[in-house]
C-alpha cells in the first residue's frame, strides 16, 4: 500500500509524462480542493493540505521552474511537512487582499495571528500550531500573508469530527481579526479522510 504521508522520488513523475497528463490533473485538483478550502472573515482563507494537494504542488513548482533533478530533494523537503500524518489536519492559510497598500496595512495590524486559529466542535477546541520553519510575524509585528497551522488530534477527537452531526467552527481570535465561519459538511467529510 502507498504511503499517502509522504511523496517519495518514487512518486516524481518525468516532466514529459506530467506534461502530458498537466490539464487533467489540474482539473482533478481543483474539484478536490473546491472541498478543503474554507473562507473565514473576509480576507482570510484556510487551503486544508494532504497527500494529492501536495502532490500537486510538487508537480506544478518543477514543471515550471524546470529545476530538473537537484530541484526534486528541496521540494519534497518543502511540501512534505505539509501533508497530514494520520492524527492532524494541516492548513494553509492566506490573507487574500489584492491592493498592496492595503495588504502592508492589513498586516501591519495581524502580527501573532498564527497563534490565534482554532477549530471548536463538539465539547472540543484544538489551538493551531504555527510551523516553527521561520518566524511568520516580524519583530516589528506585521504578519505574514501566507501561514501553516498544524491541528493535532486525539482519537477521541476524531472519533467526535468525524460525526456527520458535528457542527465544526474554524476561526482566528485576535484582537484585529477575530472572525469565525461554520464548516460545511462536504468540507468536514474531506478532512475526514486525512484521519488514518
Amino acid at each position: 500500500m502507498m504511503d499517502r504521508h509522504e511523496i517519495s522520488r518514487e512518486n516524481i513523475l518525468s516532466m514529459e509524462t506530467y506534461a502530458i497528463e498537466r490539464r487533467d490533473r489540474r482539473r482533478e485538483a481543483v474539484a478536490m480542493k473546491r472541498n478543503r478550502r474554507m473562507e473565514v472573515g473576509p480576507v482570510a482563507a484556510f487551503y486544508f493540505e494532504n497527500y494529492d494537494t501536495m502532490w500537486h504542488q510538487v508537480h506544478e513548482m518543477l514543471y515550471i521552474e524546470r529545476g530538473g533533478e537537484e530541484q526534486i530533494a528541496d521540494e519534497l523537503a518543502a511540501y512534505n511537512p505539509l501533508i497530514p500524518k494520520g492524527h492532524e489536519l494541516i492548513a494553509t492559510v492566506m490573507f487574500e487582499i489584492d491592493d498592496e497598500v492595503r495588504r502592508r496595512n492589513f498586516l501591519g495590524r495581524l502580527g501573532g495571528v498564527e497563534e490565534t486559529g482554532f477549530l471548536k466542535f463538539a465539547d472540543e477546541k484544538i489551538r493551531g500550531i504555527a510551523e516553527a520553519d521561520l518566524d511568520r510575524t516580524t519583530a516589528e509585528g506585521k504578519a505574514s500573508a501566507v501561514q501553516f497551522l498544524r491541528f493535532p488530534f486525539s482519537q477521541s477527537q476524531i472519533s467526535k469530527f468525524s460525526s456527520k452531526e458535528v457542527e465544526v467552527i474554524i476561526g482566528f481570535e485576535h484582537a484585529n481579526y477575530s472572525h469565525m465561519a461554520v464548516m460545511s459538511q462536504s468540507v468536514r467529510k474531506a478532512l475526514v479522510t486525512d484521519f488514518d
